[in-house]
């Protein structure tokens, strides 16, 4: 990917190497589902002391996803943390989504809310119009 940042190349390197240790095939609204049921299948046999890196290593695939499912990009969000911004409106932190669905299960899917984006910015798009009228 051209002009990136080296945080942001690192993040993308990272995802690649899930997406090859999960034999994916690419970035998508089914490798998502996938990773789904990877995060569900870890829940309860992940060790304390192996979570985080599973929620950053997983969590740079589904920023990944984002990135390129939705035209966003890597970037700090308002808070610092490193997330994905899309069409300068939305800013989602993929490693928090992974380790909500590890904490609570289908209740926080990450393939579900990989499935509400484009909603959330037709949402966001009509909202900003609302003001503006």
């Amino acid at each position: 990917m051209p002009n990136q940042s080296p945080q942001a190349q690192a993040l993308t390197t990272t995802a690649a190497d899930v997406r090859q240790q999960l034999s994916l095939a690419g970035y998508g609204a089914e490798e998502v589902a996938h990773l789904g049921r990877v995060i569900d299948a870890q829940r309860r046999s992940l060790a304390p002391a192996e979570r985080e890196g599973f929620c950053t290593a997983v969590g740079c695939y589904l920023g990944e996803c984002l990135v390129r499912t939705y035209q966003g990009e890597w970037a700090a969000g308002p808070d610092g943390t490193t997330g994905v911004g899309i069409a300068g409106q939305l800013f989602f932190n993929p490693f928090f989504l992974v380790k909500e669905q590890l904490d609570k299960g289908a209740a926080a899917s990450v393939a579900a809310f990989f499935a509400s984006v484009p909603w959330r910015l037709a949402e966001r798009s009509a909202a900003q119009k609302a003001k503006i009228s």
